[in-house]
């Protein structure tokens, strides 16, 4: 039987677009409301709920375990390099989890 859990916060990018790949120096830790089991694998979902800045937002997840997971928006990067400034308002990003 699979487990979901849900949740929502207030993110924004002080930082430039990130066009690193596993550098997670600037994303928010989220932790789960409950840890899944130890043995999980957990996925999570996010999704942006408002439209607050005017270029358009992408969101990183990174470092799924069983108790949380990071995030950061990015804004969008294309070949490798950013197309806009990486600055960005606070939206609010709704996410699901669930074990698979």
């Amino acid at each position: 039987m699979s487990m979901v859990q849900t949740g929502k916060l207030q993110l924004s990018s002080t930082n430039a677009t990130a066009v690193t790949g596993g550098d997670t120096s600037t994303f928010t830790q989220v932790t789960f409301p409950s840890p899944f089991p130890d043995s999980a694998a957990v996925i999570v979902i996010p999704f942006l709920q408002t439209f607050n800045g005017p270029d358009t937002p992408g969101l990183r997840i990174a470092d799924v375990t069983t108790t949380g997971f990071k995030i950061r928006i990015n804004e969008l990067v294309s070949n490798g390099k950013a197309l806009a400034d990486g600055l960005h308002t606070s939206e609010t990003v709704g996410w699901i989890a669930s074990t698979v």
